[in-house]
């Protein structure tokens, strides 16, 4: 009998299906991988906003994981919203108690359209429960200023140099890997570029990511997707570095794929089947 690569989403739904557990699952399919999800809250969303967030209760989100741990099995996992200190810590002791460690985690702390996605009070319990367990963490520009204390806007103009400066500080944080992702970068949308950098903390090697800056309205759910597409490669077998250069190569193209629709009256979508359907 073959075998599926499997990999799990640990997120929100999102009801418009652009992003978090529906952009993993397409993402996962899309990446030839079984998807499989443990969705920590519902969100009442489309294209213009979020209008309502309700959080699942830990308890459930214990099961969900059980459920799949005890009888599918798990290659990978990506975690994105998490909302609040009591299922971070649900989420963290359920990653220790079955040992898994190919984690990509995904730092979501607000919404494109300024909703919280993560209680003010979990941002520390992030920090020192689960990103010391993530092979990856991949922050944008306002979620790393966030993690170390800075104001949302601090890192908006730096470039490549102090960029890496940044990398090192978020790696007292985490075990592994760190990816910063430059799409909101006034510096080096100013050049007409998208420029991603990961830092590798076990050998202390940089490895950036440039591709022409794309110009879209339909970037919603970008960082999910990019996250779950870096969860697939390392689930397949990719190293670190691999796994996020075959991962920026598919955002990219699904993010230029995408600007040829319109969904909604406002950020839609990128296209994740873009390989396979025009």
């Amino acid at each position: 009998m073959k075998r599926f690569v499997k990999v799990l989403s640990i997120a929100g739904s999102d009801s418009g299906g652009g992003a978090g557990i529906q952009a993993d699952l397409k993402t996962f399919a899309a990446l030839g991988c079984y998807g499989m999800s443990v969705i920590t809250a519902l969100t009442a969303q489309n294209t213009c906003n979020i209008s309502n967030i309700y959080p699942i209760p830990p308890e459930f989100i214990d099961k969900q994981f059980e459920a799949i741990i005890k009888d599918i099995g798990i290659d990978a996992v990506k975690i994105g919203i998490l909302f609040s200190t009591d299922i971070i810590t649900h989420v963290t002791k359920l990653l220790k108690t079955y040992k898994i460690n190919q984690v990509v985690v995904d730092p979501v702390m607000v919404s494109t359209s300024g909703k919280k996605l993560l209680n003010k009070g979990a941002i520390q319990a992030l920090k020192s429960l689960l990103l010391p367990l993530a092979k990856v963490i991949t922050p944008n520009l306002q979620e790393a200023a966030v993690l170390l204390n800075q104001h949302k806007d601090s890192f908006l103009d730096y470039n490549i140099k102090e960029l890496k400066g940044i990398c090192k500080k978020l790696s007292d944080y985490t075990g592994n890997a760190i990816l910063i992702k430059g799409g909101h970068s006034h510096y080096y949308k100013s050049l007409d570029l998208s420029v991603d950098l990961l830092f590798i903390k076990k050998t202390g090697k940089f490895y950036h990511f440039d591709s022409k800056y794309i110009k879209s309205q339909n970037t919603h759910g970008t960082g999910c997707t990019l996250s779950s597409a870096i969860a697939s490669n390392l689930a397949k077998g990719y190293s670190i570095e691999n796994a996020v250069l075959n991962a920026k190569n598919f955002i990219t193209a699904a993010l230029k794929a995408g600007r040829e629709y319109q969904i909604g009256k406002g950020k839609g979508p990128v296209h994740h089947f873009y390989q396979f359907w025009a």
